[in-house]
C-alpha cells in the first residue's frame, strides 16, 4: 500500500510539472490573453464662418452658388452630413458645435439686420431658424457676431435654442464674462446601461473685436487673450467634472495677428494647444482655411491635441472622432481622429430649406430691385493693380458725403481724399440695369463711413504701407496679373487714394515704392505738412490692417453705412456714368515706366 501510494504521488507531481510547462512545448495551446478593457466612442461635429449662408445661393450673382473648386455653401448643405453621421451612429453620442461668425456675410444676414431689424420687428432671425433645426449643442461667438451691435446679438441669443459661448468676452465695468463661458454636456454613449460622459466646451472669441467694433463694444465689453483665458477655464472644468475638454475657438492657428500687439493674439489656437494643459481638442475657425486634422503637443504633458477648422460659409463640416474607456470611475481617450466633409457631396436638407424659404425669397426680391442705370460696363476684375471708375465710384460717393457733411466747418478749406479698398474681383456693374445686389458685390463689408485728418508725410507712409501688397518685380521681368501680388497679404488689406496723384514702383523694395506723389492734377510734390480729410470705412480706421497714422479722432462719423450711401447715390442719379467720377491718378511702375 505504501509503496502504491507512493507512486501515486510520483505520478501526480509528474501531471503537475507537465501542465506547468505545457505551454512552452512546441504545439501547446497559447496561453489566454488578458481582457480588454470596454471602448467606446464619440463624435463631434464641427461648423464655423458660416456667413450667414443657408441656401446655396449667391446673391450677387442671382444664381446657385458654384466657384472654381465647385465648392458648395450653406447650412441646408451642413444640416444634411450632420443628420447622415447622427443616422449612422443612431442610439450613440454625437455633439454639434460651431466656432463662430454666424450672422454677417450674405445679402439674407444684412436684410435681417439693416432693412428688417430683428430687433424692433420680432422676426427670428434666419441664422437662429436653421441652426435650430439642426440642435446644435453650442456656439461660440466670432467677431462679426458683434457688427450689428450688442442689443441685435443679444436678440439673436436669445433665439438660439442651445447656449452662446465667449469666455474671454468680458463686461467692462466688472471684469466678468459677459456671455457664457463653457458648458458641461452629459452625454450617453449608447447601448443600455452605457455609462455618461461629461464633456466641457468652452468658447472663445477673437480679441479683434475691440479694434473692429470698437463703435458697438468700447466702454461696454473688454477681450482678453485667448491662452490666458482657456488657461483659467480649463482647470476650472475639470474640476467640476469635465471628463473631456473641447475648445470651440474663433481665432486661426497661425500665431500672427492682422494688428498690431497692442492687442492680445488674433490666431492663437495652436499656442492654446502647447501652453494649455487638460485639452482634448480644438475646433477652431475665423482663417477661413480647411484644415482637416492637425495634432500640436502640449508642451507641459506632452499630449497630443487634436485641431481641426472646417474652412468657411458651409463648404465643410469637421468630424472629430473619439475612442475611450474607463476605468475605476475615470475616462482615458485612446484614440482621436478628425477629417472635414465636403457639402458638395449631398442635397439640401428639406426642413431647413423651409424654415427660412420666406426670408430668402423676400432677400432676393430685394437684392434684384434696380437702382440706376450704367452707361458702360464697369469691373473691378483689374481693380488691385490698374485705376479703374468702379473703384473710384466708391471713392468719389465717399469723397462727396465728406465734403458735405464738414461744408461751412473747421476742416471745410482741407482736400478730401478717399480709401477703398478692391473687396471683390467679380464684381461688375452691366451696362443697363443696376440692381442693389450688384452693388453689395462690389462692397460686400457692413462698413461704415468716417474722416480723419492727415498729413501729407502720414498719407505717405500710408501708401507705403499698402504697397506692400505687390510683390517685387525688377524692371523686364515678366508680370502677371495673377501673381503681382503677396499672397501673404489680402485684397482687403490694399488700398487705392483718390485725391492725390501717385506711382507705386513694384521694382523697389518695400517702404520704398511711393516715388511719385503729388496734389491731384499737378506736379507739385505733397508736403510732409500739409493737412488733408480723409474718408476712410470704419474697419481702417478703427486699427484693421495695422496701417499706419490713421487710428485717430474721427472728424466725421455718422454711422452711415457705405453700401447704402452708394445705392442712395445710384439712386438719386438714375445713371451711372464713368465720366461723372473717373479721375485716373496712380499707377504701377518700375523705374518709371507703366507696368500696364
Amino acid at each position: 500500500m505504501t509503496s502504491s501510494s507512493g507512486a501515486s504521488r510520483r505520478q501526480v507531481l509528474a501531471v503537475a510539472a507537465a501542465a506547468a510547462t505545457a505551454p512552452l512545448l512546441a504545439g501547446a495551446p497559447a496561453e489566454a490573453k488578458p481582457k480588454q478593457p470596454k471602448t467606446w466612442d464619440l463624435t463631434i461635429l464641427g461648423t464655423s464662418d458660416t456667413h450667414g449662408n443657408v441656401y446655396n445661393w449667391d446673391y450677387y450673382k442671382d444664381a446657385e452658388f458654384d466657384d472654381s473648386r465647385h465648392n458648395d455653401v450653406g447650412v441646408a448643405k451642413l444640416a444634411t452630413l450632420v443628420n447622415q453621421i447622427r443616422a449612422e451612429r443612431k442610439g450613440k453620442a454625437t455633439l454639434v458645435l460651431d466656432a463662430g461668425d454666424t450672422i454677417q456675410g450674405t445679402p439674407l444676414a444684412t436684410y435681417y439686420a439693416k432693412q428688417e431689424p430683428i430687433t424692433s420687428t420680432g422676426e427670428t432671425h434666419p441664422m437662429a431658424r436653421a441652426m435650430n433645426i439642426l440642435k446644435y449643442d453650442a456656439v461660440t461667438l466670432g467677431n462679426h457676431e458683434f457688427n450689428y451691435g450688442l442689443p441685435l446679438l443679444a436678440t439673436w441669443i436669445e433665439q438660439l435654442g442651445f447656449p452662446a459661448l465667449a469666455a474671454n468676452a468680458l463686461n467692462a465695468k466688472t471684469g466678468k464674462p459677459a456671455f457664457l463661458p463653457y458648458v458641461i454636456k452629459e452625454v450617453k454613449l449608447g447601448g443600455h446601461g452605457a455609462p455618461k460622459l461629461r464633456v466641457g466646451i468652452l468658447g472663445l472669441t477673437n480679441p479683434g473685436v475691440a479694434i473692429w467694433d470698437k463703435g458697438n463694444v468700447e466702454g461696454r465689453l473688454v477681450f482678453a487673450d485667448m491662452v490666458a483665458t482657456a488657461a483659467k477655464w480649463v482647470p476650472e472644468m475639470r474640476r467640476r467634472g469635465a471628463d473631456l475638454v473641447v475648445i470651440s475657438a474663433h481665432g486661426g492657428d497661425s500665431g500672427t495677428s492682422s494688428y498690431g500687439p497692442e492687442l492680445p493674439n488674433e490666431n492663437p489656437t495652436a499656442l492654446i494647444a502647447e501652453q494649455v494643459p487638460g485639452i482634448d481638442a480644438i475646433l477652431f475657425g475665423h482663417a477661413h482655411n480647411e484644415v482637416p486634422e492637425k495634432f500640436v503637443t502640449n508642451l507641459t504633458t506632452g499630449e497630443r491635441v487634436l485641431t481641426s477648422e472646417p474652412s468657411k460659409w458651409g463648404q465643410r463640416l469637421t468630424r472629430m472622432d473619439f475612442t475611450l474607456t474607463r476605468e475605476k470611475g475615470r475616462w482615458t481617450v485612446t484614440a482621436k481622429s478628425a477629417t472635414t466633409l465636403n457639402t458638395n457631396t449631398v442635397v439640401e436638407d428639406p426642413a431647413v430649406l423651409a424654415a427660412v424659404r420666406g426670408q430668402h425669397t423676400k432677400t432676393v426680391e430685394y437684392v434684384n430691385r434696380v437702382v440706376a442705370r450704367s452707361s458702360v460696363e464697369l469691373s473691378a476684375a483689374e481693380s488691385r493693380y490698374r485705376d479703374t471708375p468702379i473703384l473710384d465710384f466708391i471713392n468719389h460717393v465717399q469723397t462727396e458725403v465728406v465734403t458735405e457733411a464738414l461744408a461751412g466747418g473747421e476742416y471745410a478749406g482741407l482736400p478730401v481724399l478717399s480709401i477703398a479698398a478692391p473687396f471683390s474681383r467679380t464684381a461688375v456693374f452691366p451696362q443697363g440695369d443696376v440692381r442693389i445686389r450688384d452693388v453689395a458685390g462690389l462692397y460686400v463689408y457692413d462698413n461704415t463711413l468716417e474722416a480723419v485728418v492727415l498729413t501729407g508725410a502720414e498719407v505717405k507712409a500710408y501708401l507705403e504701407y499698402s504697397a506692400k501688397y505687390f510683390v517685387t518685380l525688377p524692371a523686364g521681368a515678366p508680370v502677371n496679373p495673377e501673381t503681382i501680388s503677396d499672397p501673404a497679404v489680402p485684397d482687403y488689406n490694399y488700398d487705392v487714394f483718390s485725391g492725390v496723384d501717385y506711382d507705386i514702383d513694384i521694382a523697389k523694395p518695400v517702404g520704398q515704392r511711393i516715388t511719385r506723389l503729388v496734389l491731384a492734377g499737378t506736379d507739385t510734390p505733397v508736403a510732409a505738412d500739409a493737412r488733408f480729410v480723409v474718408a476712410v470705412n470704419n474697419y481702417r480706421r478703427s486699427g484693421g490692417g495695422n496701417f499706419p497714422g490713421i487710428v485717430k479722432t474721427q472728424v466725421y462719423n455718422a454711422q452711415q453705412e457705405i453700401r447704402q450711401l452708394l445705392i442712395d447715390w445710384a439712386q438719386a442719379k438714375g445713371v451711372i456714368d464713368p465720366a461723372d467720377f473717373f479721375v485716373p491718378n496712380w499707377k504701377l511702375v518700375r523705374d518709371g515706366v507703366p507696368v500696364f
